[in-house]
């Protein structure tokens, strides 16, 4: 029940997903060269990483670990480093997300 080469892709997508959101925050609707470039580039990684890791993974689970860690890691970049909102509600509701992540892998026969 290790990590297996399809999970690996999935998460190094999902890191590249977060890194695509962190760019088009700083790219400001495209008005900004390197965060814009850095963002188009970490959406086409997304796109191949998640293509690579869908070849071993069901959709459903792939595609909800995939957003579930993209989502969870703009979130706590958010809370970090732009000092978004960190109430104990919202920890709560990402440990909830992270809690479904991991029973997906857990309950994933890959």
């Amino acid at each position: 029940m290790g990590l297996t080469l399809d999970w690996i892709y999935l998460i190094l997508a999902a890191i590249a997903e977060a890194l695509f959101g962190i760019g088009m925050y700083y790219s400001r609707g495209f008005t900004q060269l390197w965060p814009s470039v850095w963002g188009i580039i970490a959406g086409i990684i997304t796109a191949v990483l998640l293509n690579y890791a869908m070849k071993g993974l069901p959709l459903g689970v792939a595609f909800a670990v995939w957003s579930g860690l993209a989502a969870i890691g703009t979130v706590v970049y958010g809370m970090i480093m732009l000092g978004e909102s960190r109430s104990p509600l919202q920890l709560g509701l990402i440990a909830l997300v992270l809690i479904g992540v991991i029973g997906l892998k857990l309950t994933s026969s890959n």
